[in-house]
């Protein structure tokens, strides 16, 4: 590894908040100094890596956020914690949408200012749509793009049937955007948002609901809070003034598909492809199953080793998607 390629994967393990990593590579640096005659530069780097050895970890991320492996003590069943890798960069997004969410993004980074004037950030977002539409992954992406760690409330943690439980449990969760700075994601949100006053609805659900509009209506922490669901018919009205912004995910339209199929297939060959005529077979699906058929297709060139990519492989990624999504909506059927 060069000294430059040293450089870059240093500052990743540093905005990642990985400390071990980015002692081993520090390691790394000074060997490879050494072997280059730099004795005594290695020699610097080796004695500054065993001193942070042996003092506390102490690398922070952006904003604040405390490096967390997963949180400890009771959060632990409520949530689980990464720092995802991704950007928004690496999502296919119709043009309103990827506005919204770079507003969401230049509010948050740009929080100071907007606070000096009196006016606070868009920090509390619904996101609604279709499943596989892209919403659990914008809430990695909002993470990866503000460098701070991803929260999914766990709810089978979270929700229980004994009375005020759950809304103990909540608390924890609101109190823990208070400690420590990071985007909290609540998937499948209409398990906690679902209208009260539903026929088939229980007293706890009701009582988490009420908990939940009390706790977001108080929450004053910097941290993001994305709420997403595949059934926002089914979530209280009440919930909508609670949210800064709500944004709609639909599937997508014959251009956005070949910009999917283009963007996952541009390591391959696609000398007689039509773009066109795969993106029409292709509507109607979401863009994870059409990034899945791009990748089933780019397996096919893989494993025969052609380098191309035909019309035929994607076709028949199509129908085994197709076919799978089929089986599983009869699965789903009473």
């Amino acid at each position: 590894m060069t000294t430059a390629r040293h450089i870059v994967t240093l500052l990743k393990s540093h905005i990642a908040g990985d400390e071990d990593r980015f002692l081993s590579t520090a390691l790394q640096l000074a060997a490879h100094e050494a072997r280059q005659g730099h004795g005594k530069l290695a020699q610097e780097v080796k004695d500054l890596v065993d001193t942070a050895k042996t003092r506390q970890p102490s690398m922070r991320r952006a904003g604040g956020a405390i490096v967390l492996v997963q949180p400890k003590g009771e959060l632990a069943g409520l949530l689980s914690a990464r720092y995802p890798d991704i950007r928004l960069t690496d999502m296919v997004l119709a043009q309103p949408l990827r506005q919204r969410l770079d507003r969401i993004l230049a509010e948050q980074r740009q929080q100071a200012s907007l606070q000096s004037h009196g006016l606070q950030p868009r920090r509390k977002i619904l996101l609604v749509g279709p499943p596989g539409a892209g919403k659990t992954m914008t809430a990695s992406a909002l993470a990866g793009e503000l460098h701070l760690p991803l929260f999914t409330i766990l709810l089978d943690g979270l929700i229980t049937k004994f009375m005020g439980e759950t809304a103990s449990k909540l608390r924890l969760v609101f109190d823990a955007m208070t400690a420590t700075r990071g985007v909290y994601l609540f998937d499948e949100f209409d398990a906690i948002g679902a209208k009260r006053g539903d026929r088939q609805d229980v007293g706890e659900i009701r009582r988490v609901l009420n908990s939940f509009l009390q706790f977001v209506e108080q929450d004053e922490s910097q941290a993001l809070i994305v709420a997403a669901t595949n059934h926002p018919e089914l979530l209280d009205r009440a919930l909508l003034r609670r949210f800064d912004d709500v944004i709609e995910y639909t599937l997508p339209d014959v251009s956005l598909i070949e910009a999917i199929l283009r963007n996952r297939l541009d390591r391959f060959a696609t000398p007689e492809l039509s773009w066109v005529d795969v993106a029409n077979a292709a509507h109607g699906l979401s863009p994870a199953d059409i990034t899945r058929v791009a990748d089933d297709a780019a397996k096919s060139v893989i494993l025969d080793n052609s380098g191309t990519v035909t019309a035929a492989s994607i076709f028949d990624a199509l129908a085994e998607r197709r076919l799978a999504a089929q089986a599983m909506d009869a699965s789903n059927r009473p």
